[in-house]
């Protein structure tokens, strides 16, 4: 099959979060699998500093708007790990600092950036090659199965191509004026509370749940949880009517960039079957961060995540004061939100040996994280998938996580009689139920070396690749073509 991904993000071009990681890994799996893969993202700022070279694969495309056009190039990024890569370049839109806001906020022509993003990927495709399925992914890129059953419903090369839209999460959507209806030349018909209308806005999210033929989502916990009034986002009652077309895969990891035998930022290797190298980590972490001298018995918690209220850190600060009181570490990395910020500061004020965090966010410092802590928090709100808490079962990090979405997927709770589980979570969005599964975490860790190595050996040796979750793609792929035939 001919699989396009269209996505605002992805590594090693560009990366704000997750849905990069994801779209480093996915497309390659697919073609992996035997499938031709083409991945078009914005020719951002960003991106060219990591493009050597200009190759043109279309000199100029028009893309019109209601009272002007904007030209854009298509370049050739070549292919990579089986899948051929092209960047849409409209200066004028992409070649800015930051990628979606500056500091002060959103840009505020973010839909004109996305929605000529969308229409020059269908225009580009007409001559690179229409694909049997677009996958595009959250509301950067819904535009395209709006487009596609509209503007492009009569086009004979168009026409029989499916979509599928990824929703990474539901949280962000994409609100614009009612003008931008006319402004990005659509029909007014999609203009409806059933389409694209949302509490008096265009929704861009909306109207992509509306217009693709399959929509997905990253577990099959947060398929589930967006068609309730909580996690929705005031999306629900349409998650709700596509209900038979939505469809969560827990997302997987790099396992070769994620690979504590191999990973060249850790201080030492290890396995699932020797773990000695998992202790010179650890140690490795405390200096890192500052931390020594520690205690051995004393267990390390880490954490890495963009900071965010979605993360759930106010939680961390109402327990600040309890976990510093417990004989353990805790060591924190990220960047994010200017407040979590200075709280993840004053913490470490306030705790001095005992809380150390390291801001901003470092990849190689992330990989230090999961290798050398002991235990792995991750305390969201809500979690449409989460990564973290993958990377930290693969290097024998322990999670302790609340049960929603990815997270209470991915992660088993750790039953003593029966030595199953590979985590420990918790459900109540209280500091009172976090600590208390922190405690139980660190109770085993502390009393009972067996179980904690049982618990090791049960994280490292699940499958979190993305081999399976590619093969469920492709089903859904497969099923979408046969629905255009």
């Amino acid at each position: 099959m001919r699989i396009t991904f269209a996505a605002s993000e992805c590594v090693p071009y560009i990366n704000t979060g997750g849905l990069a990681d994801v779209l480093g890994a996915l497309p390659r799996e697919v073609a992996r699998q035997g499938h031709q893969v083409t991945m078009y993202l914005p020719f951002y700022k960003q991106v060219s500093a990591k493009v050597k070279e200009r190759v043109v694969a279309i000199k100029s495309l028009t893309i019109p708007f209601q009272y002007y056009n904007r030209f854009v190039t298509v370049l050739n990024g070549g292919i990579q790990d089986g899948v051929q890569f092209y960047f849409i370049d409209c200066p004028e839109l992409f070649d800015r600092e930051y990628v979606y806001a500056t500091p002060t906020g959103d840009y505020q022509d973010n839909w004109e950036r996305f929605g000529l993003f969308c229409r020059a990927v269908l225009e580009a495709s007409k001559q690179l090659g229409v694909p049997d399925v677009f996958h595009v992914h959250d509301w950067e890129t819904a535009m395209l199965p709006v487009y596609l059953r509209t503007v492009y419903y009569f086009d004979p090369q168009l026409r029989s191509a499916g979509v599928m839209l990824t929703v990474h999460n539901a949280g962000y959507q994409g609100w614009f004026p009612p003008n931008t209806v006319e402004r990005l030349l659509l029909p007014w018909e999609i203009y409806k509370p059933e389409r694209a209308e949302h509490y008096s806005t265009l929704n861009f999210l909306k109207g992509g749940l509306v217009y693709s033929d399959v929509i997905t989502t990253v577990s099959r916990k947060y398929a589930e949880e967006i068609q309730t009034a909580e996690f929705g986002n005031g999306l629900e009652d349409t998650f709700r009517r596509r209900a038979t077309d939505l469809h969560g895969i827990l997302n997987g990891i790099d396992t070769v960039k994620w690979d504590p035998a191999t990973d060249g930022n850790i201080a030492a290797h290890y396995t699932a079957g020797n773990l000695e190298g998992k202790v010179s980590c650890r140690r490795d972490l405390l200096h890192a961060f500052g931390l020594e001298p520690a205690r051995e018995d004393a267990p390390l918690l880490g954490i890495v995540s963009r900071f965010a209220t979605q993360k759930g850190f106010d939680l961390i600060a109402q327990i600040s004061d309890a976990l510093a009181a417990e004989d353990l570490y805790l060591a924190v990395l990220g960047d994010g939100e200017p407040y979590y910020e200075n709280l993840f500061r004053s913490l470490q004020e306030r705790h001095r040996g005992k809380i150390s965090v390291r801001i901003p966010y470092d990849r190689a410092m992330a990989h230090k994280v999961e290798a050398g802590a002991d235990i792995f928090l991750m305390p969201s709100r809500y979690e449409p998938c989460g990564l973290g808490q993958l990377y930290s079962l693969r290097y024998g990090t322990i999670p302790v996580v609340r049960a929603t979405g990815g997270l209470d997927e991915a992660v088993e709770e750790w039953s003593p009689e029966t030595g199953q589980g590979t985590g420990f979570k918790f459900h109540g969005y209280n500091p009172g139920d976090f600590l208390a599964a922190i405690q139980r975490a660190t109770h085993v860790f502390r009393t009972d070396k067996k179980a904690w190595s049982k618990l090791i050996h049960n994280a490292m040796t699940q499958d979190h690749s993305w081999i399976g979750p590619a093969a469920e793609y492709i089903e859904l792929y497969e099923e979408v073509a046969r629905r255009r035939s």
